[in-house]
């Protein structure tokens, strides 16, 4: 199995300056839509793989919802009240400082960091009727070109964004993010390239080895 090893919330992950003289807003990316395009498939991060094999009931491909639900009513106060709800009840902290390694993806206890909020809203959501194939677990650049990990939302609107480090529910072309990869809505164990200036694999960030 081939897979990335992804280094997100932590200053290890910083990308290479000079090699992106703009490291968040990338040339060539188009924010304008309010719908993600992708550019091929990609290899998973390594700790999300992990995960999966811990908690394969977490990565099980249920049924294909072609329809997204409306980002309105209920719906979005659902968004609103999870992202806020484990906002709060999540202490910040790293895999290091947790679980004594650079990079573990679980559902959180007390303490945790980005992909861990986002994998328990994910599981949160799941648990009121939202499809997997909605809830999708995305990698990005940061304002300051680091790796971090959020949950994106399909939606008849557009693709919005939970986010630990923030509360407000965003269209994904409203954060300040460079997109790199994020998993498939037709299989949650697939990924797929959101940088449109690698098709086959995600621009590597720094602290970012390939494996297979």
């Amino acid at each position: 199995m081939g897979w990335v090893r992804v280094l997100v919330c932590t200053a290890g992950a910083m990308l290479p300056l000079a090699a992106h003289a703009d490291p968040v807003r990338g040339p060539g990316q188009d924010q304008s839509s309010a719908f993600m395009r992708i550019y091929g498939s990609t290899l998973p991060p390594f700790g999300f793989v992990k995960f999966c094999e811990r908690t394969p009931s977490e990565c099980r491909q249920g049924t294909l919802e072609e329809a997204r639900f409306e980002a309105k009513g209920a719906r979005m106060q659902q968004l609103d009240e999870i992202n806020r709800s484990v906002n709060l009840a999540v202490e910040p902290a790293t895999d290091l400082e947790v679980y004594g390694q650079t990079e573990y993806w679980t559902l959180p206890g007390a303490k945790g960091d980005c992909e861990d909020y986002a994998l328990l809203k994910r599981h949160m959501l799941m648990n009121r009727g939202w499809p997997a194939s909605a809830l999708l677990m995305t990698v990005v650049r940061d304002e300051k070109g680091e790796g971090h990990a959020i949950l994106t939302v399909r939606t008849a609107q557009g693709d919005f964004i939970l986010d630990n480090k923030t509360d407000d529910i965003k269209p994904w072309h409203k954060t300040p993010y460079a997109f790199v990869m994020r998993q498939s809505y037709i299989d949650p164990k697939v990924w797929v390239s959101l940088d449109p200036k690698d098709a086959r694999s995600p621009a590597l960030l720094s602290g970012v080895r390939g494996n297979r």
